[in-house]
């Protein structure tokens, strides 16, 4: 028999609906299209003639003349011009969606022209697109588990005994219509899982047994190693008063107020001598009223600041959870280095890897507060000192933003900690070009918020963050990355959140972002997105650039020695400098301080 080639092929096909599928090929290259499928992902190319074989069934397309309807265009505009075949209504597509797929043209001569893979995020959406509860929810005498998997041909559920014991039990989930569920008894909670997920990878072109963190996630053990399986509702993780919070919160007569200090939560208390050593650089240190760090903030709040923009506190790659293993450089020995040495820098370079500073922006998980600034990343206390932390905070006049990253991934693909959301269904939480590859603009691995779960997950995680945690704002880094249509979502169920129902007004919290305008998103070419321009007029505010350039100069397209105000400009007579303002689109409203300024 003849031996096949194991092939990875790339995905510059798209199954956009239960019956169709868009590939952009010619009418000469394609007089005939068929669809190949492999549940054990067993296909290969024949060394002899190239054509497929290891497939289970096959199944010849028909072209639609019509090409592809207005619903799929507008979804999908980049693949607009693309050819629409039909798939035949006797097709079983949930069974197919689980197996490795390839799509094949031929020539009039029946000789193979072509093969690539499928994107499946268009066919995953119109067949199972889902609004019913995710996650664990908690009855008084049970537990349930619910994942969104439509591609995975299992799914179990593996218990530990305890943050780092052994296995306990496997327990099999029932999966209907896209959607794995089990039901258990009330003892299962507080115990630690992962999701066991057989499912086709296309990165690596087999079937593979995936273990991964709950998307639903609100809790975890160190390092997001397991997913602890806590009520967030339980009592005993309210700090005193907890629920009385809404009548504490500073007052806001309109979002014109607002005033922003951005603070990195480890920067606010690392060096702090008036904080417990064991409370520094986390969430404990908020709690410390009368630390010097609090005391400042308090001064600002006197001085009419309205809002703390925390940077990234959610669960992100990037500083191990578990102190013990932290290195420092020795700042005694810095201090012997000559000034201008190479050596201050070379010694941070160093450990930078296993130090504890990083900024947070490269998500793991969205819905669970960072362990490493947590007294104990196992357990309760990170949701504890979290909340501990907003109400102090609340309690010296000051409201708190979170910093949110949904635009992007710490890591994808079947393999590492740190990758969740592409092991459970692999290529639908990103965004792919047309060959396949993810896109990294956003930094590395962009997720696709025009997906339905994509979309739905975000806006899940803010009513979280928003009920559970009582965030008074939230920004969006690269907003313009984001849909129009998840950001306007969001805003819709954050301001109908009111004060009987979930003890918190809604409209009061903030939401703004950086809506910059670039990469494979740009000019909505992956539906309209959360640009500066899309967004004007929806309450939702936007990061101006222009007046950022005017005051610091240079602007990350042009040149960098660009001077602006503050980088020189003020040095020249007040017509020269607005004569350079002018320059510059929309900076009347500067023009106008300015000028004020200066007379």
């Amino acid at each position: 028999a003849e031996s096949t080639q194991a092939f990875m092929p790339d995905a510059r096909a798209y199954w956009v609906t239960s019956d169709l599928i868009a590939w952009n090929v010619g009418e000469q290259e394609a007089a005939s299209v068929c669809l190949y499928a492999s549940r054990a992902a067993e296909m290969g190319l024949s060394p002899s003639n190239g054509g497929i074989q290891g497939y289970d069934s096959k199944v010849e397309l028909q072209p639609e003349s019509a090409g592809l309807p207005e619903t799929v265009t507008q979804k999908f505009p980049f693949i607009s011009s693309y050819r629409a075949f039909s798939v035949p209504s006797s097709v079983d597509v949930a069974s197919l969606v689980k197996c490795q797929l390839v799509v094949a043209s031929f020539g009039a001569d029946g000789k193979h022209v072509d093969v690539t893979g499928l994107q499946l995020p268009g066919v995953l959406d119109d067949m199972f697109a889902y609004t019913g509860p995710l996650g664990a929810v908690f009855s008084e005498e049970s537990v349930s588990l619910h994942l969104w998997a439509p591609t995975a041909q299992g799914v179990s559920v593996c218990f530990f005994d305890g943050p780092a014991g052994p296995v306990l039990e496997t327990v099999q989930l029932e999966e209907s219509n896209g959607v794995w569920s089990v039901t258990g008894p009330r003892e299962w909670e507080n115990r630690y899982y992962l999701y066991e997920v057989d499912v086709y990878h296309p990165t690596k072109a087999q079937v593979l047994k995936c273990l991964a963190g709950d998307p639903y996630a609100r809790g975890l053990s160190a390092n997001g190693a397991r997913t602890w399986l806590v009520d967030i509702n339980n009592e005993t993780l309210k700090p005193a008063s907890w629920d009385e919070l809404a009548d504490e919160k500073p007052k806001l007569d309109s979002f014109s107020d607002i005033t922003i200090y951005e603070l990195h939560i480890r920067d606010f208390s690392a060096h702090d001598g008036t904080v417990d050593s064991d409370s520094r650089g986390g969430f404990r240190a908020f709690a410390y009223q009368a630390s010097a760090g609090m005391q400042h903030l308090r001064k600002l709040s006197d001085a009419g600041l309205t809002h703390v923009h925390l940077l990234p506190s959610f669960h992100f790659a990037g500083v191990d959870d578990i102190k013990s293993n932290w290195k420092f450089v020795d700042e005694c020995e810095l201090a012997t280095f000559p000034p201008g040495s190479d050596k201050q820098q070379a010694a941070v370079v160093a450990i930078q890897e296993e130090d504890p500073y990083n900024w947070g922006y490269n998500p793991v998980l969205w819905g669970v507060p960072k362990g490493s600034y947590a007294s104990d990343p196992d357990g309760p206390s990170r949701i504890i000192e979290y909340r501990q932390m907003v109400q102090a905070l609340n309690r010296i006049g000051l409201r708190v933003v979170m910093d949110v990253v949904y635009n992007h991934l710490d890591s994808s693909g079947p393999c590492g900690i740190s990758s969740v959301l592409d092991k459970i269904v692999p290529g639908y939480y990103v965004r792919r070009d047309t060959n396949g590859q993810i896109e990294n603009s956003a930094a590395m691995n962009n997720t696709a918020s025009e997906h339905f779960m994509v979309d739905r997950l975000i806006v899940d995680d803010l009513l979280n963050w928003a009920v559970n945690y009582k965030i008074d704002g939230f920004r969006f880094d690269l907003m313009g990355h984001i849909m129009k249509h998840t950001m306007m979502r969001a805003k819709s169920a954050l301001q109908s959140l009111t004060r009987d129902a979930h003890g918190v007004d809604g409209s009061k919290i903030y939401l703004y972002g950086e809506g910059w305008d670039f990469a494979e998103v740009a000019r909505n070419q992956r539906g309209i997105n959360g640009s500066q321009l899309n967004m004007s007029g929806t309450g939702i505010g936007s990061f101006n650039d222009r007046i950022r350039d005017a005051v610091n100069g240079g602007n990350p397209f042009g040149n960098p020695l660009q001077q602006g105000f503050n980088t020189g400009l003020f040095l020249e007579s007040r017509m020269g400098f607005i004569r350079a303002m002018k320059q510059i689109p929309g900076a009347r409203s500067l023009l106008t301080l300015t000028k004020y300024r200066l007379d």
